[in-house]
């Protein structure tokens, strides 16, 4: 599997994740961002923070960490899947 491949098995997660509840198809642009620093993150608690950092300030919203930390594990993990694969 390639980036690519990863990159749409990201976003995936990250549309189902749906943090406000307010329908999978409405973090375009946070899932987006997000996608592009798994690229460069490897270490949850990281991940997390920009994760929490993109949401809220899209959506004027906070999410609490613990949130974001799961959905990063779920990332990272997918991340390393990925890897393993190629």
């Amino acid at each position: 599997m390639d980036t690519i491949e990863m990159n749409r098995k990201a976003v995936w997660t990250l549309q189902q994740w749906d943090p406000f509840h307010i329908g999978e198809n409405a973090y375009e642009t946070e899932t987006a961002d997000v996608v592009a620093y798994l690229q460069n993150i490897d270490h949850p608690s990281e991940l997390a923070k920009r994760i929490q950092a993109i949401y809220e300030h899209s959506f004027e919203e906070w999410i609490p960490l613990e949130k974001c930390v799961d959905i990063s594990y779920k990332l990272i993990a997918l991340k390393y899947e990925m890897k393993c694969i190629i």
